[in-house]
Order: C-alpha cells, then sequence, then structure tokens
C-alpha cells in the first residue's frame, strides 16, 4: 500500500525489479573452451541441467591455439543465465564466458536454401536473391542452391520470400557473433597478432 509521503515505492521497485530478472529473452553467450574431446558434452549439459534448451550452438576454432569459440543462444532470465555461467566455471577446460546479451556486437547466421525452381521461377527468385545481396552456389534443372548471411531475421524474411517457390532444404549455422570495438572475448592482447 502507498502513503502519501511514498512509503511503499522502495518496495514496488523491488519487485518490479525481480520481476524484470525473471523475465525470460535470448540470450548470446560466448565460451573459450579447451580443444578437447568431451568439453562439448560437459558445456551443453550444464544447460541441460537447468532445463534450458539451446536455440543455437557453434562452435569452431579461436584465435588462440588450442582454445575452441562456443556460441550458445540460450532462452532464459538473467538470473538463470548468471546461475549457468558460474557453474561453466567449475567445468576444467572452460577457459572465459561472456554474456554479451546487453554488448554491442555483430550477430550474424549462415543458411543455404535449397529452392524449387523452373524456368518460369527461376528469374523471380535471381530478384530475390540480388534483393537480399544472397549467392547461388548450385543450379540444377528444377531448384538452385541459395547462400546467404546475415541477421536471423534477414535469414527469416528471405526464407519466407523464398517459400512460395518451395523450398527443398534449409540449412542454418545457427548465431555467431563479435563485439564491436575494442572489447573482445578473447586473451589477445591488444597490437598483438
Amino acid at each position: 500500500m502507498m502513503t502519501s509521503n511514498g512509503a511503499g515505492t522502495a518496495d514496488r521497485s523491488a519487485l518490479e525489479g525481480v520481476a524484470r530478472s525473471s523475465k525470460h529473452s535470448k540470450h548470446t553467450i560466448i565460451a573459450l573452451v579447451e580443444d578437447r574431446p568431451g568439453v562439448l558434452n560437459r558445456v551443453s549439459s550444464k544447460w541441460r541441467q537447468r532445463n534450458f534448451n539451446i536455440e543455437s550452438l557453434t562452435v569452431g576454432p579461436s584465435e588462440t591455439p588450442g582454445l575452441s569459440r562456443m556460441t550458445f543462444v540460450v532462452d532464459a532470465s538473467n538470473t538463470d543465465v548468471d546461475q549457468v555461467i558460474k557453474q561453466l566455471y567449475k567445468v576444467i577446460e572452460v577457459a572465459k564466458i561472456t554474456d554479451i546479451t546487453h554488448s554491442e556486437a555483430i550477430m550474424r547466421e549462415l543458411a543455404l536454401i535449397k529452392v524449387k525452381a523452373t524456368a518460369s521461377t527461376r528469374g523471380s527468385i535471381i530478384e530475390i536473391c540480388e534483393m537480399f545481396r544472397a549467392n547461388i552456389i548450385d543450379v540444377a534443372q528444377d531448384s538452385l542452391v541459395i547462400e546467404t548471411t546475415g541477421t536471423e531475421d534477414k535469414i527469416d524474411a528471405m526464407f519466407e520470400m523464398l517459400r512460395t517457390y518451395g523450398i527443398k532444404e534449409l540449412v542454418r549455422t545457427g548465431r555467431v557473433a563479435m563485439t564491436r570495438g575494442a572489447t573482445t572475448v578473447s586473451f589477445v592482447e591488444e597490437g598483438v597478432a
């Protein structure tokens, strides 16, 4: 209950803060891990133990020899993500973890889309590719394979436009991300190549 002197405002603010922290949103987490067998399983198991669905996962070499870079996209609250990150640091092979969700970052995906194409539809499909700055990387008598990179929204939009022609196959990499500017998620010192 609110009094005329403003008592109760702090209680309401605290409750609103709790509501915000428990709200689920997509988080982009980057982990640098030792490049050894079984690490992917141990790291992804920490998300499974907390009953999270990993929406996207990409893994590849990093700029540091012996370390791989994992990029996870999970739908979770800030509090839950913080707890999983604390648990991930207990995995011996984990060198560094960063939640870049609220950072200035570049996020991209790669998609390969195989679309039905006839002599009469090929021109329209090529126009869509040009509009989205996508590349046609394979041509067959009855289909085209298109390569596109960009944000998830861009790929979703292109997919929807191509759907009317008939999608035969779709492959997406999942999100890769890098912070903008001088901020890094690596161990490479500035000025060292």
